[in-house]
């Protein structure tokens, strides 16, 4: 024979406890922003600290106005270094990336 459950009585809530998230949804508008310094700083130490970074490391540099390839040789607190001395100033880099060999 089946034992018989007691059943269950729910207390009464009279007030909000808080414990849920109130939150909404919204439509995300997509603003194009030019991309953080810190960024560029950290894709520059990523490229230099690099396993695959011996002396030199070919790049891609994307400035305000034009995307350059460079061999990059260095860098210092403001300025990106190459192997032809010219010097980039790191403000003006919107993005950097190391070139893919095709």
């Amino acid at each position: 024979m089946a034992n018989k459950l007691p059943g269950v009585f729910p207390g009464k809530v009279d007030k909000n406890s808080g414990n849920n998230k109130n939150f909404s949804y919204s439509k995300e508008e997509v603003v194009s922003k030019p991309i953080v310094q810190k960024n560029i700083k950290q894709k520059l130490n990523k490229i230099f600290n690099s396993s695959n970074y011996v002396y030199k490391a070919d790049v891609e540099i994307t400035l305000k106005d034009k995307t350059i390839t460079r061999r990059i040789i260095g860098k210092n607190k403001t300025h990106v270094i190459t192997i032809d001395n010219e010097l980039i100033p790191i403000s003006d880099i919107l993005d950097i990336k190391i070139k893919k060999d095709n």
